[in-house]
């Protein structure tokens, strides 16, 4: 397993203590339980759990988000870690990776998380202030899973990697569709991180009669 990065306690605060303990529980069972690759435990920190914790501050205190595919609980109980004063609910359709969320969020006492087993498309519309996701597909179908989830003046946060702005691209149509506006590519973790995080933003503005 990587070793723990001197700025990790930086970006995790007062979480750091869970943060260790779930790094723990994913380089014992992550390969084991089918959520990791074999090399991963290798940039355990760097590649995931900071690369998501970065994200946190993007979040409003008091809000409710919705990450849909948390499969590992990557980005949601990372950010959930670090935000523990916002709600979150962990929106995951295989049964084996809810159970695996659900153990996390019981040994972890992340009382603020609610671990939801259901396909994106079967959760009720407009359920969040904002909906997060990340390395689940490309922009061109995750927008149109997302932003119905979305209220009126909220956000899609998307952790994407280096093909992010051609992605944007490839979902003109898609975004434009969803009433997504100012859709964007921010970096988050600068001057913290090794590698900052890149994020999908944008609002979600619908039309009202």
């Amino acid at each position: 397993m990587e070793r723990e990065p001197a700025y990790a306690t930086e970006v995790f605060g007062d979480g750091i203590g869970r943060a260790r303990r779930f790094a723990g529980s994913l380089a014992r069972e992550g390969e084991l339980r089918g959520l990791l690759g074999p090399l991963e435990n290798a940039r355990l920190w760097s590649r995931h759990l900071l690369n998501c914790a970065a994200a946190a501050p993007l979040f409003a205190t008091g809000s409710e988000v919705g990450d849909i595919g948390s499969g590992a609980g990557l980005p949601g109980i990372v950010l959930a870690i670090a935000r523990p004063d916002v709600a979150w609910t962990l929106i995951e359709p295989m049964e084996r990776r809810v159970a695996w969320l659900s153990e996390q969020v019981a040994d972890l006492e992340l009382e603020h998380v609610t671990v939801l087993r259901a396909r994106a498309e079967d959760v009720p519309r407009e359920s969040f202030d904002a909906v997060t996701a990340r390395a689940v597909s490309a922009l061109k179908g995750l927008v149109p899973l997302a932003a119905p989830l979305v209220r009126d003046g909220g956000e899609l946060i998307f952790l994407k990697g280096a093909s992010v702005a051609a992605e944007i691209d490839a979902a003109r149509k898609q975004l434009a569709a969803a009433r997504v506006s100012d859709p964007r590519v921010d970096t988050v973790g600068d001057g913290v991180l090794e590698e900052p995080t890149r994020v999908f933003r944008g609002t979600v503005r619908r039309a009202r009669a």
